[in-house]
């Protein structure tokens, strides 16, 4: 600085020179910058009070102050939106885990409703709602053109009403009529359930109950499987979930990481860098992993994928994620308790990938089946085992001990629960195989 000061001082002339030679063009450009947002808002002014004077019908003018303020957001990108105050409590309730509606997760694409992913056990659910569903009509009324706002508020409705959506899906050819009942849907955040030595955690989302609800279900299966020793590993089941709070997202993740970077925000100023980190502990001390992942799962779902992967703690199996790599700010405003939601920020993995409109890649692509239903098809059962103990006279095994046919029984049980299961969801059977590997190679 001192250096710089007398360079200043030893050429005062030339500097002051210099300077009225460069500050006049850019003040001058920041007053003409000024100048043309005043004629902007004046041109706004103009045009809302032609409307209140001239329109056809009387307006509410505090609905046309909302619509511009929505337009203004929902030209940003397909996240930033404006909120009114019923969405605003809406979401709010969201995140606490019980709300009215349908069960889906969605967004704007082409004028229309996308699907991100209908929420497990919901109405949307049940009647078959799919991720990338494109939702072009509510009750025979099209949906192009209108904001996301008005979109929803078309799909609200009392509890126990039908509502019939027409749905776009890629490889049917023709748009089709879907009916749902709306109900109350209480989202149950996180589902356990053992699968021989290996705990199975689905995650449905990340609200306030996500990392609590998880840390308890993992306990609990560890102690039904006689304590951690008994583990062999754990799949982590993002499939379908739309994602949620940041600070869920993180607290997952560092369930599971001793150490290092979970994930880094970024804003528009080099300066707006946020990073977290993971802190000692691991709650099930080095096990291996596995994360399932698909098309449907975004956000927070692709924060703890990425960040699991970048630290070689699991292998991420299945279809490339949604890829919704930014953040929104929830801003409530003053007068009327709405609020506006505002991407401030986009999200990158601990190897500084930004995921955004990329997804995060499955380290082992794992595609689940279409099942086909053909009544013609001979089933397993139908097919009689042969083997040398079929045969007639073969000779028995007498060295094997009464543990290890035991053993043996076992192995063959699990094995054929395994193939039962793939015929039910083939991508976590996948998952389960790889686990399976990974634990035997580790001498689990």
């Amino acid at each position: 600085m001192k250096k710089y000061l007398a360079a200043v001082f030893a050429g005062v002339l030339g500097g002051s020179v210099l300077a009225t030679q460069w500050a006049g063009p850019l003040l001058a450009q920041e007053q003409e910058s000024n100048q043309t947002v005043y004629e902007q808002l004046d041109l706004f002014g103009d045009v809302f009070e032609r409307i209140r004077a001239q329109y056809v019908t009387e307006t509410d003018t505090g609905q046309l102050i909302e619509a511009a303020i929505n337009g203004m957001l929902s030209s940003l990108d397909p996240h930033s939106s404006y909120l009114p105050a019923e969405a605003f409590e809406d979401m709010r309730v969201q995140t606490r885990g019980a709300f009215g509606g349908l069960g889906i997760e969605i967004t704007q694409q082409e004028g229309y409703v996308r699907v991100i992913t209908p929420i497990d056990d919901t109405p949307a659910f049940d009647a078959g709602v799919q991720p990338g569903d494109l939702i072009t009509a509510v009750d025979g009324v099209s949906l192009l053109g209108l904001t996301m706002t008005e979109a929803v508020d078309m799909m609200r409705g009392p509890v126990g009403s039908e509502i019939i959506i027409t749905v776009l899906r890629e490889g049917v050819a023709d748009p089709f009529d879907l009916s749902i009942i709306r109900d109350t849907i209480r989202v149950r955040a996180v589902r356990s359930r053992i699968e021989g030595n290996i705990v199975v955690l689905r995650l449905t989302t990340f609200n306030e109950q996500t990392y609590d609800s998880m840390a308890q279900l993992l306990q609990e299966a560890i102690s039904e499987l006689g304590g951690i020793d008994q583990l062999q590993g754990v799949v982590l089941d993002l499939r379908n979930n739309p994602g949620g709070l940041l600070l869920q997202a993180i607290s997952v993740s560092d369930a599971f990481l001793e150490r290092g970077e979970i994930v880094s925000t970024r804003g528009r100023n080099e300066s707006d860098i946020e990073r977290h980190n993971a802190t000692p502990g691991d709650l099930i001390e080095g096990r291996p992993m596995v994360v399932l992942i698909n098309g449907g799962s975004a956000s927070a779902s692709e924060i703890v994928a990425g960040a699991l992967q970048d630290h070689n703690r699991a292998v991420v199996v299945g279809e490339r994620s949604f890829g919704k790599g930014s953040v929104q700010l929830l801003i409530p405003l003053r007068g009327n308790g709405g609020a506006m939601r505002l991407t401030t920020s986009r999200y990158f993995t601990p190897s500084g990938r930004s995921i955004q409109a990329l997804g995060v890649a499955p380290d082992i692509v794992v595609r689940q089946p279409t099942p086909v239903e053909d009544p013609a098809a001979p089933t397993e059962d139908a097919r009689p085992r042969r083997s040398e103990s079929t045969l007639r006279n073969a000779l028995s095994n007498e060295n094997i001990t009464d543990d290890e046919r035991r053993m043996m029984e076992e192995e063959q049980r699990a094995a054929e629960e395994v193939a039962q299961l793939r015929a039910e969801d083939y991508q976590l059977a996948y998952a389960l195989d790889i686990l399976r590997g990974l634990a035997a190679m580790n001498g689990n």
